[in-house]
């Protein structure tokens, strides 16, 4: 259908070189969009570049935990597709243990991967995106953009800013055409989770009593929601945050 088309869009994916940020990627490039992966990974980026259904595709190795990273990222981007349609802020880790034993450093490194690039990123996009007519941000938040958890309270705090950093952008730029929402993925077999069930006692059991779907998810499950957030029909959403969870958060 050609409300979901994305032909010649050029869409930008953080995080993007495995999980759920790969799947997504994954499923715009089958949607016809041209493809910048961002990610730390320079051998992970290109394995996962190899994966895209599209000739237009490009990996760019960044930390974007600064503003001046986000701002190169962008302009590497602009370099080589001339434009930005989409941006996908995925890029994200995890500290997990108990409030009271984070160091000053690793509460600012979860702050500053999960929300500040978030937010410098959607900065540095936002002059070629107005210029250009519009453009469409979506931002990946979490269960823990919802609920506590007593072993993630850096990342639980980054994933709840996520969603107010998303109505806030899409009030701020509504009349420039650029629609910003949030994806909030339930729990996804991905390596990032791999590790919290090993580290967390009784989570796999948690996670299948509560979520009606009876399974984890796969990250191909978060494609077809950014599909539609990325495409012409959602054009008339904006500030809304999606849970994308099998039913989990709908459960008392």
């Amino acid at each position: 259908m050609k409300l979901f088309d994305l032909s010649d869009r050029v869409a930008i994916v953080t995080g993007g070189n495995g999980g759920i940020g790969l799947a997504i990627a994954q499923g715009f490039a089958e949607a016809g969009g041209k493809i910048a992966l961002i990610g730390r990974n320079e051998s992970k980026g290109a394995e996962a570049l190899a994966s895209l259904a599209t000739p237009e595709k490009l990996f760019l190795s960044f930390d974007l935990s600064s503003a001046d990273a986000c701002r190169r990222m962008v302009n590497a981007v602009l370099k080589r597709f001339g434009r930005i349609d989409i941006l996908v802020n995925n890029a994200g880790i995890a500290i997990r243990k108990a409030p009271q034993d984070y160091s000053e450093r690793e509460w600012h490194d979860v702050l500053e991967t999960n929300l500040s690039s978030a937010f410098f990123c959607s900065q540095a996009a936002y002059p070629a995106m107005k210029q250009q007519g519009g453009g469409k941000i979506i931002n990946i938040g979490s269960m823990m953009s919802l609920f506590g958890a007593p072993f993630a309270v850096a990342y639980a705090a980054s994933k709840g800013g996520m969603v107010q950093l998303t109505k806030a952008l899409a009030t701020a730029w509504a009349l420039d055409n650029i629609q910003v929402n949030a994806i909030l993925p339930g729990w996804i077999d991905t390596d990032l989770t791999a590790r919290a069930r090993a580290e967390v006692p009784g989570l796999n059991e948690q996670v299948l009593a509560r979520t009606p779907a009876g399974r984890w998810g796969k990250p191909q499950d978060l494609a077809g929601a950014a599909i539609f957030l990325a495409s012409a029909a959602s054009d008339f959403v904006t500030g809304a945050a999606f849970p994308v969870d099998g039913g989990y958060s709908a459960r008392a």
